[in-house]
Formats: structure tokens, sequence, C-alpha cells
């Protein structure tokens, strides 16, 4: 996951290159679009959609909080929801998935390996 920088309102963009899919398509990088509360001890919520339009006809919502590691990095919590389109109603029960994800800044770390 790839998030450009957050405006002043505290919204911003990027761009997730998943590891895993249940479609056919190869996978290739969608983009994302979210929000966050701007807070001052940088611990704060957020959410963001990634549209899998490239590949899939699917849609995830993640909604989480950043905190602070032991050494400092930024670790953002997640948990997430997946919606399959599906063909029809009776077949609405296996279209939402759902999960939970572990992110840490790479930058951060390259950083701290290098000095």
């Amino acid at each position: 996951m790839q998030i450009f920088k957050v405006d002043s309102q505290g919204n911003f963009s990027g761009t997730y290159h998943t590891a895993v899919s249940s479609a056919q398509k190869p996978i290739e990088p969608c983009p994302l679009v979210g929000t966050q509360h701007l807070d001052e001890d940088g611990q704060c919520t957020f959410g963001f959609t990634v549209n899998w339009k490239k590949f899939s006809d699917s849609t995830a919502v993640f909604m989480g909080q950043c905190f602070a590691g032991k050494g400092g990095e930024d670790i953002l919590h997640t948990s997430w929801l997946l919606r399959e389109k599906v063909d029809s109603l009776p077949d609405d029960w296996k279209a939402t998935r759902t999960g939970r994800n572990v992110f840490i800044r790479v930058g951060q770390m390259e950083e701290r390996e290098s000095s």
C-alpha cells in the first residue's frame, strides 16, 4: 500500500497492491481513497476504500487506527470488509468477507536498518 500526502482536511489517496485474490485475472495495483481524523499525537483513526476494478468485481473498505510501535514506527491496525459481485440474491450470503491486517511503514524500517 502506498499512501500519498494527506491534505489539511485529512483526505488522502494512493494505491494498493494485494498479494491475494480469487479473481481469474492477474493482480494489479488499484486506487485507494480515504480520510483520517487529524490527531496531534499521531494515533489517528482512519478509513479507506480500495476499488479492485482493474482485475475484479469487488470493493474493500478498511478502517482502523495508527499507533506508534516500540521502535517509533507507524503501525496501522485495520479491520476490513470485502464485497464481491454476485449474480443473484440467493448467493448474497457469500459475497462479503471480513478480516484484519496490520501495516508497518516500510520507509521508517529501511531508514532504521541503514543507520
